[in-house]
């Protein structure tokens, strides 16, 4: 074929393409318009929204709860291999007026437990080392931490509003369609003129997307940042509720300290790794979790200790 009439095709494609796009474009534009003429009472779209995060929340943190539990082959603790666990466990639920939870038991990368759920239906799991590692009265406050975290609806709240904040971003995506659809038209539409219809485009669309996605991503940084701070904020109120109801705080220091301990490598590579990262750890704005040290100093302020408890001095070495 001659290169007048390739050159004829490649027109007739970007014509083609561009109509496409711009087709789409204007649907979508007039589906929105129509929107916004006769819009929905404001009320009515609060509910849908709100209606759209339970649902979706719901089902994330519902799947993300079966997901993890499979990873990790846990298996439940029976009444019968630990008696005691359970008589304690049902004096907190008792106290805090919590449907009692399911004991799971896991092999973590280190000694450690988490809670999933709400008071109706959640679960504990717990690392098996914690059993040999804690004492009765230190093992009994982690469960009251744990289910501190359930009584407030972390988990749950926490999903809600990842979902709220992923929502958000899809409706402005939705929102800005019309744009993007005709600003791939043109670009698209002109690299089939001139020839190059696979090469990578970095055009109008390119350009647009980009600024977009930066705006949206400072944006759901800020609010990340925020749902860090929410979530330093509910440690420390968990090891509050959890020294209120078993009214011991200093055996919550204890257990603290000692997972903390525990998950320090003793000797060898590892053991310089960790002191290595441990220098190196970025601020604790960009954590869960405060640190381990002012989580122990706040409850022995509150047993009325010295602040600089050995617990405490063995963690600063």
């Amino acid at each position: 074929m001659s290169r007048g009439p390739t050159a004829l095709v490649s027109v007739l494609m970007g014509v083609a393409v561009f109509l496409v796009y711009a087709g789409l474009s204007v649907a979508s534009a007039l589906v929105l318009w129509a929107v916004v003429l006769d819009p929905p009472p404001l009320w009515v779209l609060s509910v849908v929204f709100v209606a759209a995060v339970a649902v979706f929340g719901y089902v994330a943190h519902r799947l993300g709860t079966i997901r993890l539990l499979t990873s990790l082959e846990s298996t439940e603790l029976s009444r019968g291999r630990a008696p005691t666990v359970y008589r304690r466990l049902e004096r907190l639920t008792a106290e805090m007026g919590l449907r009692q939870p399911q004991l799971l038991v896991a092999e973590m990368d280190a000694p450690n437990a988490f809670s999933l759920g709400t008071p109706t239906q959640s679960v504990i799991v717990l690392d098996s080392r914690l059993f040999s590692l804690l004492t009765p009265d230190e093992l009994e406050a982690i469960l009251a931490h744990e289910l501190a975290h359930i009584e407030r609806r972390d988990t749950l709240l926490q999903t809600l509003v990842v979902t709220a904040m992923r929502l958000l971003v899809t409706v402005v995506f939705v929102l800005l369609a019309p744009i993007t659809l005709l600003l791939l038209g043109i670009d698209r539409g002109t690299a089939w003129i001139a020839g190059r219809p696979r090469r990578r485009q970095y055009g109008l669309a390119w350009v647009f997307q980009r600024s977009i996605q930066f705006t949206l991503g400072a944006l759901f940084s800020v609010l990340t940042l925020g749902l860090l701070a929410y979530s330093r904020k509910r440690e420390f109120a968990a090891d509050s509720r959890a020294a209120e109801v078993t009214g011991h705080p200093v055996a919550l220091a204890r257990a603290l300290a000692k997972i903390h301990r525990a998950s320090i490598p003793r000797r060898g590579i590892l053991s310089l790794l960790y002191i290595e990262q441990k220098q190196q750890r970025p601020p604790e704005w960009l954590s869960t979790h405060p640190e381990t040290e002012r989580r122990i100093e706040r409850l022995l302020a509150r047993a009325d200790r010295p602040v600089e408890s050995p617990a405490v001095a063995r963690l600063r070495r």
